[in-house]
């Protein structure tokens, strides 16, 4: 669940930005007229997007890399076209829809276009890669994780509805489309830096060396690995951008600086400062909760978990055997052991006792599915340290899905008994 829900955040939070803002712009410029070509381009971006996912998901003829090259180049040449059209013609609002006006909303259309076709085909294929244990759609295990990535596009959603909101009543109009140029600068600084890395070994015709080394490429090279490892940053200036609009409309609703007449101007004016500054809190609430989702959340789905330390037991080499008291493994918790071959690999395998049960699952610490990641114990459930999906402790022993592969044992004079051919079997999973 929380895997994709930062994952959706962190994906379309540049691209729900400024397409809002690129929508109250063209609104605040040219009304009506000015949004509906956007909205149209809104809906062109959606639909390509649904038929580029559908091809990656079918076919091997997409690759991302390549791809975004040409995307990354795109949004240079428009962001270029429309900062320019908006010094030209897009300083004041409320404007007649001329010559000038529809060649920046053709600009800004299809820039967010460009964008939405950027960000949304890889949130739309998550759905398709979600783990249901082999028990469909409407398993526990798919419903989950569909709950983190719907949870995020229902808070990018609100935070859409409150953002254009905020931008559609600062004061004065210059302030959206400074917002809006600073965060397109921002976008358009990093597609800069990853513009060249597919290419980078093919841009003789710079000057460049054919191989990357030692930074031979100069600051171009360095920027490439700037953007490569801080691509978070450009989300927090964003961010920041959004929070400085949201600041400044609440303030804008702390002061009355129109004339009335009578106090019931004046209760309309109260009215009005109200709802700016409830727009402005809620702005500010979507924000915090899409950075905690990007760091808090994030980091604690991400950090890796060790794996509780290998338990001892006693090895009779005459008869070929390992051996484990039950007494040791009989308290319901999950138990680690591990066998060092004479190939040097280390061949895991858990036991934990089943609830309600004289029996115990034991398997090899691994699983067809998710290789030799292991396992491990939280709230007194054993998890599978690689996908995070929750493993049926009773059905641990049993092939399929997730669970641990299977490992034959006996119970003989208050042991559990692993021959040690089965243990050597193994190692072909943790090589």
């Amino acid at each position: 669940m929380f895997k994709y829900l930062w994952m959706v955040t962190q994906d379309l939070f540049l691209c729900v930005t400024l397409t809002t803002l690129m929508h109250v712009m063209l609104s605040r410029l040219y009304g009506r007229k000015g949004c509906r070509l956007h909205g149209i381009a809104l809906c062109v971006g959606t639909l390509a997007s649904v038929a580029l996912a559908a091809v990656k998901y079918n076919t091997n003829l997409i690759i991302s890399s390549h791809w975004n090259h040409y995307i990354y180049a795109v949004v240079l040449v428009l962001t270029v076209l429309f900062l320019v059209l908006t010094a030209i013609v897009g300083r004041k609002e409320n404007q007649k829809l001329n010559a000038g006006g529809i060649l920046l909303c053709v600009s800004s259309s299809l820039l967010s276009a460009v964008f939405i076709f950027y960000a949304l085909p890889g949130v739309l294929l998550y759905p398709f890669s979600f783990n249901t244990m082999g028990q469909g759609y409407l398993s526990s295990y798919y419903l989950v994780r569909m709950a983190g990535w719907l949870g995020a596009l229902l808070l990018l959603f609100v935070y859409s509805r409150l953002l254009s909101r905020c931008a559609l009543y600062i004061k004065p109009y210059g302030l959206a489309p400074a917002a809006l140029n600073t965060g397109l600068l921002t976008f358009a600084v990093y597609c800069f830096g990853r513009f060249f890395v597919p290419w980078v070994n093919r841009a003789k015709w710079l000057g460049w060396p054919v191989k990357y080394d030692d930074a031979a490429y100069g600051w171009i090279g360095d920027w490439m690995m700037f953007t490569a490892n801080h691509s978070m940053l450009f989300i927090w200036i964003v961010a920041g951008i959004a929070a400085v609009l949201a600041a400044i409309l609440f303030r804008q609703g702390t002061i009355i600086k129109e004339t009335y007449d009578n106090p019931a101007q004046l209760r309309k004016l109260k009215a009005r400062n109200r709802h700016w500054r409830r727009v402005a809190v809620g702005v500010v609430i979507c924000l915090t909760l899409c950075v905690v989702i990007m760091t808090v959340v994030k980091t604690n789905d991400t950090k890796q978990v060790e794996l509780s330390a290998p338990e001892s037991y006693t090895v009779d080499e005459d008869a070929g055997v390992i051996l484990v008291p039950m007494e040791n493994v009989s308290d319901g918790h999950l138990h680690r052991f591990e066998y060092r071959t004479e190939k040097n690999i280390d061949v895991r395998w858990i036991v934990v006792k089943k609830p309600n049960s004289a029996s115990f699952g034991v398997g090899l610490d691994a699983c067809e599915v998710c290789g030799n990641a292991g396992y491990f114990e939280r709230s007194g459930q054993v998890i599978c340290k690689r996908c995070d999906v929750v493993m049926n402790i009773n059905t641990i022993g049993f092939k399929g899905g997730c669970n641990p592969i299977p490992l034959a044992y006996e119970v003989k004079d208050g042991n559990l008994v692993f021959k040690l051919s089965d243990i050597i079997a193994g190692e072909k999973e943790f090589r």
